[in-house]
């Protein structure tokens, strides 16, 4: 047994930034523990690789329950298993979400400290944007955000054919205003992946007072007359304790973090106690879980797509000079809209990949084709996520309860729709060459058939720990002391775009909670 100040479970997007910022302070101790290897494997660097990661022992490779809204389909649930977390399996598209997302926050649970103001500081002190300086960016950050360097003109084709459709061409979706198509912005270095763990961590390995182990697979939190001490942990075949003088701080994402506590006997205690665990904290754990549902259409096209990207001219192209279609982070460009009318924000956001992305994400590109499609950014509907036992190893019961609602239903048609418009306007006409995955009909009853069968998440789940019932505004598991989470899991919202930034932005704040360096309210508004 060891101890330390804080242990940290889960090397993801959060928790490579509270170990690297919690260990500014060289006095102290960090444990920073991940169930997964190091991020060495090659398609990890290489951003047109990440699909070859999908199903592989780096994947923790989760599946839902029988879908009611999607016709009893079960659907893929990837997440990352290794340094860097699903930092290092995704798309790499920087993405803070509308600033209604937290002003809303703030709103929820009375605490300014998560409002957009605040939540732009810390967007500002993560980012290094090759843009440079400015009111809505910031640089010097250890997050290298940059242009795309494969610059795939299919894309741009796209962007200009929602022009003509009548939406605003918007050159920067993290700006003064969300609405509108363009290109995004990639947490990528020089052309290649810019993971939490390559931006935060591994700047951070070689302090004496920060502690890496991989292969650690947490079983609980250890509890002593209310208060967190530690964890309990396996690592090759062995379950030992490491104790924490401070606080424990779970950053294991939205399905694992809930599961660690419901292991702990911190959660709903009906579901709890036919496990044969023993209830601690009655709290709702696991609940309100939200997510982003996207539906992708393709189209072929004789122009060339990231089919052919692993070609030796490519590979020579990446390695010489850091750019081509290997830079490709595949989800190059979209925007975003509203289904309707009285919206306070856009409710839709359209991703475009040029290349054949279907079966989710696990069919083979095996023609040229482009990619695009609607998904949901605020859903009516929620899930849950209960243990299916009491085994640390157990994958959990997942439920996201997809298109619950006729609001729901009735935004994807809208999305759907106006995909099919753009789709067909001018500047394509010379790029699509035929439908390829595509709805029969643009009618109630065909679009739901075609979502019921082809939609599936956008990988983006948030909510089961949220502020205000399982955790308080500061990130602390109510009725527990020394317990917190800092991930995806305490949003009570999912943020109106990709989460990656958001989760990053999570953990600049819980670092400034831990450590006590929370600037006032009027320091951020003279910020």
């Amino acid at each position: 047994m060891s101890e330390f100040d804080y242990v940290i479970v889960g090397a993801g997007s959060a928790g490579c930034v509270l170990a690297a910022r919690l260990t500014e302070d060289p006095a102290v101790r960090v444990l920073l523990l991940e169930a997964g290897p190091a991020d060495t494997q090659q398609e990890i660097h290489i951003p047109a690789a990440f699909g070859a990661l999908l199903k592989s022992a780096l994947d923790w490779d989760f599946v839902t329950e029988p879908e009611p809204g999607l016709d009893g389909r079960r659907t893929y649930l990837p997440r990352g298993r290794m340094l860097g977390g699903s930092s290092s399996i995704n798309a790499m598209v920087y993405m803070r979400g509308n600033r209604a997302d937290y002003d809303g926050w703030a709103q929820l649970t009375g605490d300014e400290g998560w409002s957009y103001a605040n939540a732009l500081r810390l967007f500002k002190r993560s980012e290094d944007n090759e843009w440079g300086e400015s009111e809505f960016h910031g640089t010097g950050g250890p997050l290298s955000v940059r242009d795309s360097r494969a610059m795939t003109p299919m894309v741009d084709a796209f962007v200009e054919a929602a022009t003509e459709a009548g939406f605003a061409h918007n050159t920067d979706v993290n700006g003064a205003a969300q609405e509108g198509f363009g290109r995004f912005q990639t947490t990528q270095r020089d052309g290649m992946r810019c993971s939490a763990a390559a931006a935060f961590l591994h700047p951070a390995l070689g302090r004496p007072n920060l502690t890496v182990r991989t292969g650690a697979l947490v079983h609980k939190v250890l509890l002593e007359n209310g208060r967190a001490v530690g964890v309990a942990y396996e690592r090759n075949g062995d379950v030992t304790e490491a104790r924490a003088a401070q606080e424990v701080v779970l950053c294991a994402g939205a399905y694992q973090s809930p599961q660690i506590l419901m292991l702990s006997g911190i959660g709903p205690a009906a579901e709890l106690t036919p496990l044969g665990i023993d209830p601690v904290v009655d709290l709702p754990v696991g609940d309100n879980l939200q997510d982003h549902i996207v539906m992708l259409m393709t189209w072929t096209t004789d122009q060339e797509s990231l089919m052919t990207a692993l070609s030796p001219e490519n590979v020579a192209l990446l390695q010489a000079e850091g750019r081509g279609p290997l830079t490709s982070n595949v989800a190059e460009g979209g925007g975003f809209w509203h289904s309707r009318d009285g919206l306070p924000a856009p409710d839709l956001q359209m991703h475009i990949a040029p290349v054949r992305f279907h079966e989710e994400g696990l069919g083979v590109a095996d023609r040229h084709a482009i990619t695009a499609g609607p998904c949901l950014l605020a859903p009516e509907s929620t899930g849950t996520l209960r243990l299916r036992n009491a085994l640390p190893n157990a994958k959990p019961r997942i439920q996201h309860n997809y298109l619950a609602t006729e609001t729901d239903r009735q935004a994807m048609f809208s999305g759907i729709r106006t995909t099919l418009e753009i789709a067909g306007q001018p500047a394509l006409r010379d790029v699509i060459t035929g439908g390829d995955i595509v709805p029969r009909s643009t009618s109630d009853e065909d679009l739901l058939d075609f979502l019921q069968h082809r939609a599936h998440t956008l990988y983006h789940p948030t909510g089961t720990c949220s502020m205000g019932s399982v955790v308080d505004s500061e990130l602390r598991v109510l009725g527990v002391e020394g317990l917190r989470v800092a991930d995806a899991s305490v949003m009570p919202t999912v943020p109106r775009g990709n989460t990656n930034a958001p989760t990053i932005m999570v953990g600049e704040r819980a670092a400034e909670l831990i450590a006590g360096r929370v600037p006032s309210v009027d320091a951020v508004a003279l910020a």
